[in-house]
């Protein structure tokens, strides 16, 4: 619903008489292209061509048409920021439309999507939104990312509940959905509430059945009182699977949008379903639904339903960044999600194969089962530790990363952006490295 109440921030006929003769607006829309073809994709980048960038899931480069958004945008907040924030919040509410857009491209209800600027403040906004006691538990895995830990630790610091963290294979040889299935199913306790996984891992590029996660918890909780919620890290999920997320039965969902999605840096979501945000509690205050701010100015706590949006945070953000995401989902669209999944696969899986053929490579943590890998290939080198190994890349140009756990591995990852011959020059930078 667009917010439209003058007195949500600013107050005076000054403010509502200016607004009234400004004419709608959006982002200049960039010219279109031919992206059917990859080389025509790997143009909208302005990526530095004397390198492989093998570390775009890390952070993104903008393609040319969320440049141009931004840029749009950009132009509008500098030229009259006052009536351009005003106009796009409360006129045009924008952030309706960014919610839209995602909304479309995944399949969820953009009623049930909050904006956040990345994974973190996701998490951190479902773990802290929980309505958790003492003597409930979060059951995580060890995994996980550093910042997931995070968010269930200080939440649980906070409303007195505990949390575990549980190994979901016995070694990297014997990884199988059945065996991450099994291990979660019995791990879970009388008073297990929330189980929180990720969709694919940064660690070591194992990509979770989490509908199968969820088939399991949804057995189990047929014979309990306290249902248990599945939450979800999503981020190096989505743009590269199939993006109607909500498939695959999660109750909560985190994801930035500044990774595999190509949006403007800063920019992500949350989902969850209707009866779950109806028990959480907010984190911070709001700007994008009315019903706090009446209740504010009434004196009195609100007495509604908590829903999404009231889990948007408020206060003054990069708006040029949040308002171009659509960009980039056009731009997705536009290329196709189902060519976007094939490519990723298969440039990965190449490169799954040819590192296995390498004598120098000591292990390959990724699976070769396609139903359990993604976008990214996890190894260790003979001889050189994790940093050693990108270092010695990025002397050949190659820009690869190490993985931010407490035993990191060296890690690749390629993108629509990447190419079979950069595949092929990595294996041999890699086998030269004797």
């Amino acid at each position: 619903m667009p917010l439209s109440r003058r007195s949500f921030l600013v107050t005076g006929s000054l403010a509502a008489g200016a607004l009234a003769t400004v004419k709608p607006f959006a982002a200049k829309a960039a010219a279109p292209e031919d992206l059917q073809d990859w080389s025509v994709v790997r143009q909208q980048f302005d990526l530095d061509p004397n390198y492989a960038h093998l570390g775009l899931f890390y952070l993104t480069s903008h393609p040319r048409p969320v440049r141009a958004a931004i840029e749009s945008y950009r132009k509008q907040l500098d030229a009259n920021p006052f009536l351009t924030v005003e106009r796009g919040m409360f006129e045009d509410n924008i952030p309706l439309r960014v919610t839209t857009a995602i909304g479309k491209y995944t399949g969820a209800n953009a009623q049930d999507i909050a904006l956040t600027q990345n994974t973190t403040t996701g998490l951190s906004l479902i773990y802290h939104g929980l309505p958790l006691k003492s003597g409930e538990e979060i059951l995580t895995t060890n995994h996980d990312h550093y910042v997931h830990h995070e968010a269930i630790r200080l939440a649980t610091e906070r409303n007195g509940a505990s949390w575990r963290k549980i190994p979901l294979w016995e070694s990297w040889s014997n990884i199988s959905a059945d065996g991450i299935v099994d291990h979660i199913r019995r791990e879970i306790r009388p008073n297990t509430r929330v189980v929180g996984v990720t969709w694919v891992h940064s660690q070591s590029g194992v990509r979770l059945p989490i509908r199968r996660i969820a088939d399991m918890i949804a057995d189990v909780n047929r014979d309990r009182a306290n249902r248990v919620l599945l939450v979800v890290d999503g981020v190096h999920g989505v743009g590269v699977e199939d993006p109607r997320f909500t498939a695959l039965g999660a109750d909560a969902f985190s994801a930035g949008l500044h990774k595999w999605i190509f949006a403007p840096r800063g920019t992500g979501f949350v989902w969850a379903k209707p009866e779950v945000w109806a028990t959480m509690r907010p984190l911070i205050p709001s700007f994008s639904t009315f019903e706090l701010f009446n209740a504010w100015e009434e004196g009195h706590p609100p007495t509604t339903t908590p829903k999404a949006a009231w889990f948007t945070p408020g206060g003054f953000q990069s708006f040029e960044h949040q308002w171009a995401v659509p960009a980039a989902i056009d731009f997705h669209n536009a290329i196709g999600s189902e060519r976007i999944t094939q490519r990723i696969h298969a440039l990965n899986q190449q490169m799954n194969v040819e590192v296995r053929k390498l004598p120098n490579v000591k292990i390959v943590y990724t699976p070769l089962d396609p139903q359990l890998n993604a976008g990214m290939v996890c190894f260790d080198m003979n001889g050189l530790n994790a940093q050693q190994t990108v270092n010695k890349l990025l002397e050949k140009k190659i820009i690869a990363s190490t993985t931010p756990y407490a035993v990191p591995f060296a890690r690749l990852a390629f993108g629509i952006m990447n190419t079979q011959q950069e595949v092929e020059a990595t294996a041999r930078a890699l086998r030269s490295m004797a």
